[in-house]
């Protein structure tokens, strides 16, 4: 379900964040001066990305291409080395979609930048293919992060360094890994999280009602019970472009409108004269549905009560809890069995990622050249 497609998404970018804050550290040293180039940098010193055979036969051209495949499965082709050709711009093809030497520069400046060390020439270029097959497979998926969501990814990367987004492009120019290119690796690392997160969903969306309550009756448990909350969602709507000016404002408008806030039912009628506030009836919810940012509010807060305020991409919200009852039934023991199932998966989840690009380089075609 989405709401747990969400929890996967937070343990994921706990992992992101985590590598964020490495390079973070690595920016503070390249600001303080940290800015010569390097022989991996310079692209007239740049090592192949691949070696085209041990066989000096090879090396001189006799075959025009070697086939074979690499530990995952994938196809591998090599063929006659032109990576010394003056003007040769494409050396690896991935499913028939072009890797540059100028993706590859790049990404050796990266490296550099995150302080690996060793080829970065051959790692940059192993790291390329793997992004080129999870922006592939995101595209096929639809989970492929849109321009806004790289764009704010950006811009809370930037704020963490304490700086302007465009002094942080400045930044990563200097560091000759340019900010497109920072950003389409932002866009690669939002999109396989989203692509994972929905293998998981549907992963766990395997188990049916039947399924769940088959495993319960043959465990001798009774049905399982939880409880279940009827919601609504208020939002005092802040457009994103007038976010800086006016989302304080509106947060202080949302806290006086529920410290007045008298029932459910006589919700439409408080905001249908306040301007850009929307209401979502958002219906019976059972506690394993409830979103993981509101789970431990929502729980906290009595019937014909409301949450805090909260500060969100669409301005400042709150939820009201209409009422609460305890539930036993087929859907109830249904989300709690997928519940289960899915936290069993996220406590794998570097594991099935990692399974996830392997399979996907399995039935790769790759082609050096």
């Amino acid at each position: 379900m989405a709401i747990l497609t969400v929890k996967f998404m937070q343990e994921q970018n706990s992992i992101y964040r985590g590598f964020m804050m490495g390079l973070t550290a690595c920016l503070v040293l390249l600001m303080a001066g940290c800015t010569k180039s390097t022989d991996a940098l310079d692209s007239s010193k740049a090592e192949p990305s691949t070696q085209v055979a041990n066989d000096p036969g090879k090396l001189r051209g006799e075959q025009e291409s070697v086939e074979s495949k690499d530990e995952s499965g994938a196809k591998i082709i090599r063929k006659k080395s032109s990576l010394s050709k003056k003007g040769t711009n494409i050396p690896v093809l991935v499913n028939g979609e072009p890797i540059t030497n100028y993706d590859i520069k790049k990404r050796a400046a990266f490296l550099k930048l995150r302080r690996i060390g060793g080829n970065r020439t051959k790692k940059a270029t192993d790291e390329l293919i793997d992004e080129k097959l999870k922006y592939q497979e995101a595209v096929v998926k639809r989970t492929l992060a849109s321009d806004s969501m790289v764009k704010n990814a950006f811009a809370d990367f930037a704020k963490r360094n304490k700086m302007p987004a465009n002094q942080m492009s400045k930044v990563l120019n200097q560091a000759g890994v340019s900010a497109k290119h920072f950003k389409e690796f932002l866009r690669i690392q939002i999109s396989w999280q989203r692509t994972v997160g929905s293998k998981f969903q549907n992963k766990s969306r395997d188990v049916s009602q039947s399924d769940a309550l088959f495993s319960i009756r043959k465990s001798g448990e009774a049905k399982p019970e939880t409880r279940e909350f009827k919601l609504q969602q208020v939002i005092f709507v802040v457009p994103q472009a007038k976010r800086k000016k006016l989302l304080r404002q509106r947060v202080a408008e949302a806290k006086a409108f529920s410290q007045q806030f008298t029932s459910c039912t006589d919700t439409l009628s408080q905001i249908k004269n306040l301007r850009d506030v929307a209401l979502k009836e958002l219906g019976r919810v059972l506690e394993p549905e409830l979103p993981p940012n509101w789970k431990e509010e929502v729980i906290s807060t009595k019937a014909g009560k409301t949450t805090r305020v909260k500060e969100t991409s669409k301005g400042a919200e709150f939820l009201a809890v209409c009422s609460v009852r305890n539930v036993s039934d087929d859907k109830a023991a249904q989300l709690i069995t997928q519940s289960k199932e899915f936290h069993s998966l996220t406590t794998k989840g570097n594991d099935i990622s990692n399974e996830y690009l392997r399979e996907l380089r399995s039935k790769a075609t790759i082609v050096y050249r």
